[in-house]
């Protein structure tokens, strides 16, 4: 049976995560970052079978003992009763995501709520879970066409008005950059090769040239 000590020593682990993340404002979650996402999801299973194996791959190699530690010691404190669990979940959770985020070298700034994943997210995972991923395609295409027609039909308006004035002029400019832009990010995007590991090194400057 552990002691108080230890228990205590994770109830004060844990809100010091709690504290950390609601310390770094602005930066959005990710969807491992969730209380539904597949990482907690994974947890939960081995949690429950006793057994860590199912969450190893979420963590480099030389990570691996730091998460079995963990683990260990998070079996132990949910011996101590239904809040003892509960706390001791959560201190494993927290410890288990904040080193899968290390990992790929992206910042972790504490769990979400499973309402903050994107819907998008959901039907990633609604794909895999059917088997199909039709009508995952079907709803991202619909979005870009959309996007791509909107942005299509107001510069096409906007360089029939063009040359009536600097102003009308400008419009059209503004309208052509951000459809020229818009198509263009789609487009290599689509092409890339990268994984979401990378999310970290992206510093938004997309635009490449003038057009």
């Amino acid at each position: 049976m552990i002691g108080g000590k230890y228990f205590a020593g994770i109830a004060l682990m844990f809100i010091i995560c709690i504290v950390a993340a609601l310390s770094v404002p602005g930066i959005a979650g990710a969807h491992c970052d969730t209380l539904a996402g597949p990482v907690v999801m994974d947890a939960k299973k081995a949690l429950e079978k006793g057994d860590v194996t199912p969450v190893l791959k979420w963590v480099k190699k030389e990570h691996e003992g730091e998460i079995k530690e963990a683990f260990k010691k998070t079996l132990a404190a949910r011996t101590q009763g239904k809040e003892a669990k509960e706390l001791a979940d959560m201190y494993f959770f927290e410890t288990l995501v904040r080193i899968h985020r290390a990992g790929e070298g992206a910042p972790y700034t504490g769990l979400k709520p499973a309402e903050e994943i994107e819907p998008i997210i959901v039907e990633t995972d609604k794909a895999l879970e059917s088997g199909s991923v039709d009508n995952l395609i079907k709803k991202v295409s619909d979005v870009v066409s959309a996007g791509i027609r909107e942005r299509f039909v107001h510069v096409r308006d906007t360089k029939k008005h063009s040359d009536e004035s600097v102003e009308a002029g400008r419009e059209f400019v503004e309208a052509y950059v951000e459809y020229t832009h818009y198509v263009e990010r789609l487009y290599l995007d689509a092409g890339a090769q990268g994984s979401h590991h990378e999310e970290s090194k992206k510093t938004g400057g997309e635009d490449h040239h003038m057009h």
